[in-house]
C-alpha cells in the first residue's frame, strides 16, 4: 500500500523533484566529461580556442569515461548521512569520516598531490593523524592558499540536489562538508553553489540563481566581490563571454590566487559561464570549457545548476547519449563504484524526502539499500547503461502504449535480422582496465551478478514483419570472454513475457556482460524486423561463487575484484600474495550482502597477524577474524580504531596452509579453522558488508583460493 505523504516542498513537487535531480546529476556528469580533455594548464582559454574553436560537443570519445575527482565527492561524500548522521543534523567530522572510510591512502577519490601542494592530501593526512573537522581543513592548520583552493566547491552538488529550494540549508551542509578540507573562499564557494543548485529547483531565472548563492556568502569576502565584478562586466559586456574571460585573467587570474587551482578564478568561471550561458544547458558547459583552468570542475558545477534549472530533458541527446547513465568511481568499494545514475538519483532524492521529514516513496526508499540490481526505466531517457550491438538501436523514453506499467522501457529496434545473426543487449556489472582509455584516479571493481543469482526481465516485442524471434538470456565471463546461455525463449508478437535465468557457475571467473541475445532463422527476403520493450530488468537472490586466482589480474594497482587499502598485492603462480610493512586489507563483493559464508586457504609467511575481513562497510569500519599474535586467534572489529571482541587460544605455524571460515547470520559470528569452529560471537555492530583479507601489523601472507556462499 502507499504511504500517505506529509506534504511539504518535495512532495509538493513529486515527479519534477527527481526529474530535477536526475537533470542535475547527469548535467554535472556531462559538463566534468566535456571538460576533462582540456583540463592540464598548458591548455589555456587561447589554446582551447586555437585547436578546437567555438566547443559544441565532446572533444574527446572515450571508450568509457575513467573516475574524476569531481564526480567521487558527491558520490562518496553524502555517505555521511547514511553512516553517522541518519536521525540528527550533519556535522563537520560526519563527513571527514567518510573521508577515511570510503578513501584509499594515497590513490583514488581525489588528487593525491603530496601534503603542503593538495589540499585534499594534506586534509586527509590531517584526519588520519586525529585533526578533526573542520580543524583539519582549516586556514590555521593548513594555511590560507591551500584552503581556498578549489576542492571548496567541486565536492558539493549532491548537497544542493538534497535541498530543493532551500538554499540556506544547501548551504549549511555544503559548508560542514566543504570545511573537511578547505576555509574561508573555500567554504563561500561552497555555499554559494549549493545554494544556487537548490535556487535552480524553483525559478527560471538565472539571475535569482546567483542570487541565491551571493546571500549565503559574506559581502565583505573576497568570493562576493568577484561575483559583484562580473555581473556588472556582463551588464556592460552583454554579448562577449571572451572579453569577460580576459577580464577575469587581468583582474582575478592565476598570478594574483596562487597554488595548483585556485578557487577565485574559476569561481569568476561558473558566473562568467552562469550568465553568457543565459540558462541554456549546453551553451553553458560549453563556455565554463572554452575559458580554460580548472574546466572540468567548472564545467560540472555549472552542468549541475543548468541541469537542475530545466530538468533532464533539456541535455542534448549528444551530450546524454555517450554517458548511457553509467558513471565510475573510485572508492575502496568495488561495488559502489560501479554507478547507475538513475539509481544513484534515487537514493539521492530518498534522502532529500528524509532530510525534509517528508514520507519517502516506497519505490525510492528500497533505493538507500541498493543489494540488487532493480532497473525500470521510468525516469525519462533512462537506459541503466544498457549496451548493445552496433547493428541494434537502444534507447529509452516514457510512453503510455508500451511500458508494461504506464511509465517507460527500455526499447531495442532489431533491424532485419538474418538467419546466423546473433545480436546482443548487454549490462556491465564489472569493468576492466581494457575498458578505459586512461587511468584517471584508478577505478576498481567487484562485480555487481554472480554465480547462483537469477536474472529477471519483462519484454514485449513488436514485430513489424519477418520470421521467428527468439531471445536468450546470457552472461559473459571475462577472462575468456565466454558466454554462458540460458535457455531460449520464442517471442509472442504482442505480447508481454517474463524471462528467468539462474546465472551458472562460472568456475573462479567474473561477470562483465549480463543481457540476452537475439536471433531469427528469417532468410534474406524476409529478414526479422521490429522493436522489443524491456519493462524491468532485475538480479536478485543469493551469490554463490568463488574467485579462481588463475584467472584474475593485476589492473589499477589492485588483484581483479579487490581494492587495496596500503600494502603490496601482487599475483604470483595462481596465489594471491599480501605483504605489508603495517595494516592493510583488502575489499571485494557486494557492498550491502549481510548473512553469508565466507571462505579462503590462507598461509602466514611473515607476521603475526592474518585474518578475514567481513561486513566490511569500509576502511574504518568492518570485521576480522584470523591469526592474532603467537598461539591466539582473534575476532576484532574495526570502528575507526580496532578491538578484541573475542580471543581463544590457537596453535597455529607460519608457512602452513589453514582454512578460514566466517558464518554470519543475524548478530551471531563463528569463525572455523579446517571446519573446526574456534570463536563463537554475537555482535550487531555491522549488519552488511563487503569481504576480504586483513593485515592490521607488519605481515606477509598467501590466499589460494576464496569463496562466498550468501545465506
Amino acid at each position: 500500500m502507499a504511504k500517505q505523504f506529509k506534504h511539504g516542498v518535495i512532495s509538493n513537487m513529486m515527479d519534477s523533484y527527481i526529474n530535477k535531480v536526475y537533470g542535475g546529476f547527469l548535467g554535472m556528469s556531462v559538463g566534468v566529461r566535456l571538460g576533462a580533455p582540456v583540463e592540464p594548464p598548458v591548455w589555456s582559454d587561447k589554446l582551447i580556442n586555437q585547436v578546437y574553436g567555438n566547443v559544441e560537443g565532446y572533444l574527446k570519445d572515450y571508450k568509457n569515461f575513467a573516475a574524476d575527482d569531481d564526480t567521487n565527492g558527491p558520490i562518496f561524500f553524502i555517505r555521511a548521512l547514511l553512516d553517522d548522521a541518519r536521525n540528527r543534523e550533519l556535522e563537520p567530522q560526519d563527513v571527514g569520516k567518510a573521508w577515511l572510510n570510503y578513501s584509499r591512502e594515497g590513490i583514488g577519490m581525489f588528487w593525491w598531490g603530496g601534503e603542503g601542494v593538495s589540499t585534499e592530501h594534506t586534509s586527509y593526512m590531517n584526519l588520519k593523524r586525529g585533526i578533526s573537522a573542520p580543524r583539519s581543513g582549516s586556514a590555521e592548520v593548513n594555511g590560507l592558499i591551500s584552503a581556498e583552493q578549489i576542492g571548496g566547491q567541486i565536492f558539493i552538488d549532491s548537497w544542493g540536489l538534497l535541498f530543493p529550494n532551500d538554499p540556506s540549508k544547501a548551504a549549511d551542509y555544503a559548508e560542514k562538508a566543504a570545511s573537511v578540507s578547505h576555509d574561508k573562499n573555500g567554504l563561500y564557494g561552497a555555499r554559494f553553489m549549493a545554494a544556487c543548485i537548490s535556487k535552480a529547483f524553483t525559478t527560471k531565472s538565472i539571475d535569482e540563481i546567483i542570487a541565491a548563492g551571493y546571500d549565503e556568502i559574506p559581502s565583505s569576502s573576497t568570493y562576493a566581490e568577484l561575483v559583484s565584478a562580473v555581473i556588472k562586466f556582463h551588464e556592460n559586456n552583454p554579448d562577449d563571454f571572451r572579453s569577460c574571460r580576459q577580464f577575469l585573467e587581468e583582474e582575478w587570474g592565476y598570478d594574483k590566487y596562487t597554488g595548483v587551482c585556485h578557487i577565485i578564478p574559476n569561481a569568476g568561471v561558473c558566473i562568467l559561464s552562469l550568465l553568457y550561458g543565459n540558462g541554456d544547458f549546453s551553451k553553458t558547459i560549453e563556455i565554463a570549457t572554452m575559458c580554460g583552468w580548472d574546466t572540468d570542475c567548472n564545467a560540472g558545477n555549472v552542468g549541475t545548476i543548468v541541469g537542475v534549472l530545466n530538468g533532464v530533458q533539456a541535455i542534448p541527446d549528444h551530450y546524454r547519449s555517450p554517458i548511457n547513465d553509467a558513471l565510475v568511481a573510485s572508492s575502496v568499494s568495488g561495488y559502489l563504484n560501479n554507478v547507475d545514475i538513475p539509481t544513484f538519483v534515487k537514493e539521492l532524492a530518498a534522502l532529500g524526502y528524509r532530510l525534509a521529514n517528508e514520507n519517502i516513496p516506497e519505490e525510492l526508499e528500497k533505493h538507500l539499500n541498493n543489494s540488487e540490481l532493480d532497473f525500470d526505466f521510468n525516469l525519462e531517457g533512462s537506459t541503466h547503461g544498457f549496451r548493445s550491438d552496433k547493428s541494434l538501436k537502444v534507447f529509452s523514453r516514457h510512453h503510455k502504449t508500451q511500458g508494461k506499467n504506464g511509465k517507460g522501457s527500455l526499447e531495442i529496434v532489431f533491424d532485419r535480422l538474418l538467419e546466423g545473426d546473433r545480436e546482443h543487449v548487454y549490462y556491465k556489472p564489472f569493468y576492466r582496465r581494457e575498458d578505459f582509455d586512461d587511468e584517471r584516479y584508478k577505478p576498481v571493481f567487484s562485480p555487481k551478478v554472480y554465480s547462483g543469482q537469477t536474472m529477471s526481465l519483462s519484454v514485449l516485442m513488436d514485430k513489424w514483419y519477418g520470421e521467428e524471434v527468439f531471445l536468450i538470456p546470457y552472461v559473459r565471463t571475462t577472462d575468456n570472454k565466454e558466454e554462458l546461455f540460458g535457455e531460449s525463449v520464442t517471442l509472442k508478437n504482442q505480447e508481454w513475457q517474463d524471462v528467468e535465468f539462474v546465472i551458472p557457475d562460472t568456475k573462479g571467473s567474473l561477470i562483465d556482460e549480463i543481457g540476452f541475445v537475439l536471433e531469427s532463422p528469417s532468410p534474406r527476403e524476409n529478414r526479422a524486423f521490429g522493436c522489443l520493450y524491456v519493462d524491468r530488468f532485475r538480479v536478485f537472490g543469493k551469490a554463490d561463487y568463488t574467485i579462481d586466482f588463475n584467472k584474475q589480474y593485476e589492473e589499477f594497482k589492485c588483484i581483479t575484484p579487490f581494492s587495496h587499502n596500503r600494502g603490496e598485492w601482487t599475483l604470483q603462480e595462481g596465489k594471491m600474495i599480501a605483504e605489508s610493512d603495517g595494516d592493510a586489507t583488502s575489499y571485494t563483493g557486494n557492498y550491502y550482502s549481510s548473512d553469508y559464508e565466507l571462505s579462503a586457504d590462507l598461509t602466514p609467511l611473515v607476521g603475526e597477524h592474518h585474518s578475514l575481513l567481513f561486513r566490511g562497510m569500509g576502511i574504518q569500519r568492518h570485521y576480522l577474524a584470523g591469526f592474532d599474535g603467537e598461539g591466539q586467534v582473534s575476532l576484532i572489529v574495526n570502528d575507526f580504531g580496532y578491538t578484541r571482541l573475542a580471543s581463544t587460544p590457537y596453535e597455529w605455524e607460519k608457512n602452513k596452509s589453514y582454512k578460514f571460515s566466517v558464518y554470519c547470520e543475524a548478530d551471531l559470528l563463528t569463525f572455523k579453522i579446517n571446519g573446526e569452529t574456534v570463536i563463537e560471537y554475537k555482535d550487531d555492530s555491522y549488519k552488511n558488508g563487503m569481504v576480504g583479507i586483513g593485515l592490521i601489523e607488519e605481515g606477509r601472507a598467501e590466499i589460494t583460493s576464496f569463496s562466498m556462499v550468501e545465506k
